[in-house]
């Protein structure tokens, strides 16, 4: 990796397209530092701090955002709404067949649905900077002269104008590393944010090291554990990541003119983690649902009543949770790939270009395989999706030790770098190669 880099930097056009893209990070990093007016940000990284008024979401959503939430910054929000209306826009493409269709034309298409994307993630943005807004109006978050009269809904008015449009500046921010630097843009900024939490993090370990071991031995292995894990999941994450299931294809020879074309051997590569992250996301805006729930109704719930005792299900802290969030990834897992793998349609193209899987008939049979292994390849991806954010849940609940090692942010860092280094290793292929005439 290291070796890439500098060859990368060897290069004037991929150095400059590097520097441009630190220089962007940079600018999202500065916006991640400034507060939004009317907002008290030492109260708002108080109720983070002690989990007051916070649901497991949101401490989900200021990982993803780099600590911007509970700083209550104009990056809020960060990138999340894009995410969301991505996700959304993906689905309908299944359901509405003028989506399915832009879908299927090309560029021209894609850039259509690109436009959609943007006009949805800004109403999101709107929606979800609304209910932050009464989210910080009720945690006694907002400065207290503006919480109520005229100044009050200029106030609001302002702090879900920033959160907007700290959001929008956000998404272009991504877009320009698209068109001008290295990488989706989009990965580009989810990345860096997840990353500016290591400092804490590392700052967290030297505290348990250094000022609570001595007083409380368990932290002597406590914090070994923790690396030791930590290297193991990126290692793991990395082997899944690679991890495919090569269907062999075979061509028939055919002549066309005085040429002959097909005969090669190739194959269909499956990956076994075909999802990604999406089903973490999905599962974990579901289980989290309830949590908000009770965040946003705050004293209203009995303490000890029906409600209270079904909210705690949903703690983070809870067998039952880890549990529900375990099924409902592997869940939203199938349902994933369900709508970006279709068998029929990759039997049918197999056929039209005269290729065959050895020893399965073309047609029906080949698509009855394909299915079949998809399935198969899905459980292994499920599995392991689950078990890697459900991972450090059960590793708070065995040691005690109040720690989130973050299986989904390793698995963002992980995807994201990947495929960044795959995509400057091909870029220094293009310049590199030789041509015909050399």
């Amino acid at each position: 990796m290291f070796e890439t880099w500098r060859n990368a930097f060897k290069q004037p056009e991929l150095r400059k397209k590097i520097l441009y893209t630190l220089l962007i990070l940079l600018i999202f990093r500065i916006g991640s530092y400034i507060t939004v007016p009317f907002l008290n940000a030492e109260a708002l990284q108080s109720m983070f701090t002690t989990g007051t008024g916070t649901g497991d979401f949101l401490n989900y959503l200021n990982i993803m955002t780099g600590g911007a939430l509970s700083n209550a910054t104009v990056f809020a929000m960060s990138i999340t709404p894009y995410i969301n209306a991505s996700i959304i826009i993906q689905l309908l493409t299944v359901a509405i067949p003028a989506l399915e269709r832009l879908q299927k034309e090309g560029s021209e298409g894609r850039k259509k649905l690109q436009k959609i994307t943007r006009y949805v993630t800004l109403g999101l943005a709107l929606i979800q900077a609304t209910a932050f807004y009464f989210l910080l109006r009720n945690n006694d978050i907002s400065i207290l002269q503006y919480a109520s009269g005229p100044s009050g809904v200029f106030a609001a008015i302002v702090i879900i104008a920033c959160f907007t449009a700290g959001t929008a500046l956000v998404v272009w921010l991504g877009d320009r590393i698209s068109e001008k630097g290295i990488g989706n843009g989009v990965s580009i900024i989810l990345f860096a944010g997840i990353l500016s939490r290591g400092p804490s993090a590392f700052n967290m370990l030297r505290v348990w090291w250094v000022e609570m071991a001595p007083n409380d031995p368990k932290y002597y292995f406590y914090v070994p554990a923790i690396v030791i894990v930590f290297i193991a999941m990126v290692v793991f994450i990395v082997w899944m990541t690679n991890a495919e299931r090569r269907i062999p294809v075979s061509y028939a020879k055919r002549v066309v003119g005085r040429k002959m074309y097909g005969g090669q051997n190739t194959h269909i590569p499956i990956k076994v983690n075909m999802s990604g992250v999406m089903p973490i996301i999905f599962a974990m805006s579901f289980v989290s649902l309830p949590n908000m729930i009770a965040t946003f109704l705050g004293p209203s719930v009995k303490e000890g009543g029906f409600w209270d005792k079904f909210f705690e299900v949903f703690h983070s802290d809870n067998w039952a949770y880890g549990l529900i969030y375990f099924l409902l990834i592997i869940a939203f897992n199938y349902f994933y790939v369900a709508i970006q793998y279709n068998p029929i349609e990759i039997a049918n193209n197999l056929r039209k270009n005269n290729g065959a899987i050895p020893g399965i008939r073309p047609g029906k049979p080949t698509s009855d395989f394909i299915s079949r292994v998809i399935s198969k390849v899905t459980l292994l991806g499920a599995l392991f999706l689950g078990l890697i954010a459900v991972f450090p849940i059960i590793f708070s609940m065995i040691t005690g030790a109040n720690v989130s090692l973050g299986g989904t942010s390793i698995l963002i860092v992980v995807g994201v770098a990947l495929e960044t280094m795959r995509q400057l290793e091909s870029q220094m292929m293009m310049r590199h190669h030789k041509g015909f005439l050399e």
